[in-house]
């Protein structure tokens, strides 16, 4: 744990929250100590690798740990990528991805938005890292969430999406990006600030950007690299204070 001007970073240890079912669907839930907004949520959307991944119950207590009850749903549905299939050179990617279509998924955020509601939600931030960046998209496109995060975002279309959220969402954006990103590259990070910067969105548009990252740093970046170290805390930090601000 690392504690900045009040601002607590998680990068090791063991998770403090628990697994429970809402809406029908499996979630990590980890609220923060003491009194805090019931009223307020904070969805983690994960990359691939999903619950399992130590790394994305770390993220999700830390941000408890900043003052935001976090769920982090099993929107993949008991089939995240086994972290492992990353040393396998012929894993079949595109089989994978085909399982978990926007039709697949879609319901599963319906299902859980709609029972955080009954339990007396009434303000909802997303973060989504790569994967998670289209589910945090779709309840901004319907204005089921009020502030938006995404980190490193992949499986969006560029630009459709964006043109899309501008005209559509009323939820704040922050974007965290970084240096080496086929996902979402140098050329889509300055049309998307030619797109929604200076203004141009109405309810508010950000972007960070870590120079030295490479795509996966917020989540499985190499802490023993100064910049990779310094791009996790840095985006950790921006979207605290993004929802500190707006959520």
């Amino acid at each position: 744990m690392i504690l900045t001007s009040s601002l607590v970073v998680l990068h090791e240890g063991q998770s403090q929250g628990t697994y429970e079912t809402i809406g029908g669907i499996e979630c990590y839930v980890t609220a923060a100590e003491g009194d805090y907004p019931k009223a307020k949520v904070v969805l983690l959307v994960t990359d691939v690798f999903g619950l399992p991944l130590l790394n994305n119950t770390l993220l999700a207590d830390g941000f408890a740990a900043n003052g935001f009850k976090t769920v982090m749903p099993d929107f993949m549905q008991g089939d995240p990528v086994p972290e492992a299939n990353l040393k396998i050179p012929n894993w079949d990617r595109q089989s994978w991805f085909s399982r978990h279509s926007p039709e697949t998924w879609q319901p599963v955020m319906d299902a859980l938005v709609g029972a955080l509601r009954e339990q007396g939600v009434t303000r909802i931030g997303t973060t989504g890292y790569c994967f998670g960046a289209p589910p945090t998209f779709y309840l901004a496109f319907k204005n089921e969430s009020h502030v938006t995060v995404i980190t490193h975002p992949s499986k969006l279309a560029f630009p459709d999406d964006f043109e899309k959220y501008k005209a559509t969402s009323k939820a704040h954006l922050l974007i965290n990006s970084c240096e080496i990103d086929p996902p979402f590259p140098a050329e889509y990070q300055a049309k998307t600030d030619e797109m929604m910067g200076g203004g141009q969105f109405a309810p508010g548009y950000e972007r960070t950007y870590w120079e030295g990252c490479i795509h996966g740093f917020a989540v499985k970046g190499d802490m023993s690299d100064p910049k990779t170290k310094a791009g996790k805390e840095g985006s950790f930090k921006a979207t605290v204070e993004f929802y500190k601000r707006y959520l």
